[in-house]
């Protein structure tokens, strides 16, 4: 028998009870997936710069457009831009989409950021076929393989889960009514509305 019990196990691993989440595909380990359903009309697109402080804390500040060096520096003040992935020099602005999703795993509305080009790309192509034009009508499931540069992401479309179409939009527009705001992303700002929980 385990130090935890099975109760405070099931109620670990369900995780936060609180609203929202983010969810990104390099949170995925080699050979996982995540599914999802598209719940925004439209991505909202920008540019990440992930800053970090010297006691380590890490925030991401985005920008409409591709940023330059001096608008980086006015817009992290105290926290220093990150460096690349062998830390030799200055990580680059990445360009990514976000949008609102319903997660499967714990059935939350949360927000899904993709800055991974294959995957932007291959959701693109998913979208501008007759059969997947309105995506929201769709599940989504997200991939990964390999690891470190190894890594290959995939989407791909799948019919939404059986007896699921209710449910998905019924915490689509409860949390409408709570004021989740994609935009908020933009300017710091929490995307998940008030602090109600959503039924």
């Amino acid at each position: 028998m385990g130090f935890i019990s099975t109760k405070a196990s099931k109620i670990a691993a369900a995780g936060s009870s609180g609203p929202g989440g983010y969810m990104t595909a390099s949170k995925l380990e080699d050979g996982e997936s995540y599914r999802i359903a598209i719940l925004s009309e439209e991505p909202l697109e920008y540019y990440t710069v992930w800053g970090e402080t010297d006691d380590g804390q890490k925030k991401p500040f985005r920008f409409e457009d591709e940023p330059t060096a001096d608008q980086i520096t006015n817009e992290l003040g105290d926290y220093k831009q990150r460096k690349n992935y062998k830390g030799d020099q200055l990580e680059k602005p990445k360009f990514a989409i976000a949008f609102f999703c319903f997660d499967y795993e714990d059935f939350k509305v949360k927000v899904f950021e993709i800055s991974q080009k294959t995957l932007i790309r291959e959701l693109d192509s998913i979208s501008k076929q007759e059969d997947y034009a309105n995506l929201q009508e769709w599940d989504m499931v997200v991939s990964r393989t390999g690891k470190s540069l190894d890594t290959e992401y995939k989407i791909l479309p799948a019919p939404r889960k059986k007896g699921m179409e209710e449910k998905v939009q019924a915490s689509w527009g409860a949390v409408q009514v709570l004021g989740y705001d994609i935009n908020q992303l933009m300017v710091g700002g929490s995307p998940f509305g008030s602090e109600l929980k959503p039924d």
